[in-house]
């Protein structure tokens, strides 16, 4: 099993803004006073289309998809949430917490994605455990490690232990379960994604270790990255709150791989983390500070691996 791929998709978006719906658990969110609607959105596809531009000059096969005016979705830049594609063919569709994220879930992208020649063989669809308040957010609440077959997920009201468990047993993967905590106004309260304190290269992690208080559960997940032999790269909370736990390593031309992040995240990182990084794979930043402001999300979060074969 691959741990990188070279095909992401993305989705360009038309009515970008903070999502009122996601800011009551996503402590990343920030209010932009003084700017339009139609500002927040322009500054938002400007990153979009330059980070889009950054990715294919590094030979990365990236498929945009426009959003849809209609239904309102703010946060229809971040479909790794709604979506994962698997080797086998397989697709998962995940259980959203904010209801205005679940329009975001399009099966007209997988046509597309048909159109293109991928090999689309079969849908897991979660969705249903909506109905019960039962949430699973997709990569952002699960961090693969495909090579592995290891889902690392930090529990939170947006990823639920037993509906995990049933996706692994799915997906034939181990879960390495923990829980993750920032410290918001002197309390410690639930990370939303895992992928916003830990990311899995082929050969190294980087991770905020923490993040995770229970002093167990942190020794029972470093133990597990330093078992499949990876390099571990230790992040500190400050610099989460620059987004610098939110990579994914990709592949570009010439079998050169990429890791992806936030031009704030590049700029919080020491030299030290820099040389770690660089001996594994090299650095790709773009500047993305409207929608990590507004949508508390930020680089890895905007990007949809595509793992899927052609036919």
């Amino acid at each position: 099993m691959r741990q990188i791929t070279d095909t992401l998709l993305m989705i360009r978006p038309v009515a970008f803004r903070m999502n009122e719906q996601t800011a009551v658990n996503n402590y990343y969110q920030k209010v932009m006073d003084g700017l339009l609607p139609s500002t927040v959105n322009a500054k938002a596809q400007q990153e979009f289309d330059a980070f889009v531009e950054k990715l294919r000059a590094a030979g990365i096969n990236v498929v945009v998809v426009d959003d849809t005016v209609d239904p309102d979705t703010p946060d229809s830049i971040f479909p790794n949430n709604w979506v994962s594609f698997h080797e086998n063919g397989d697709v998962a569709l995940y259980p959203m917490f904010a209801e205005n994220r679940r329009s975001e879930r399009r099966e007209d992208i997988l046509d597309l994605l048909e159109d293109q020649g991928f090999n689309i063989e079969n849908i897991v669809d979660y969705t249903s455990a909506e109905e019960d308040g039962i949430f699973l957010e997709g990569t952002g609440s699960i961090v693969l490690d495909r090579a592995n077959h290891k889902a690392y997920c930090a529990l939170s009201p947006r990823a639920d232990e037993e509906l995990l468990i049933e996706y692994c047993e799915d997906f034939e993967l181990s879960p390495v379960i923990f829980e993750a905590f920032q410290t918001v106004d002197g309390e410690r309260r639930h990370i939303y994604h895992t992928n916003v304190m830990m990311c899995i290269g082929d050969t190294f992690a980087v991770i905020c270790a923490d993040c995770i208080d229970d002093k167990k559960e942190r020794k029972m997940v470093l133990e597990n990255l330093r078992e499949d032999g990876k390099e571990i790269i230790l992040l500190t909370e400050q610099q989460l709150n620059h987004f610098a736990g939110n990579m994914l390593q990709v592949q570009g031309a010439n079998g050169k791989s990429y890791l992806v992040m936030s031009e704030s995240a590049r700029q919080v990182l020491t030299k030290d983390q820099v040389s770690k990084i660089e001996k594994h794979t090299e650095i790709l930043s773009s500047s993305l500070d409207t929608i990590e402001a507004c949508g508390g999300g930020s680089a890895r979060c905007m990007m949809a691996e595509v793992f899927l074969l052609k036919k």
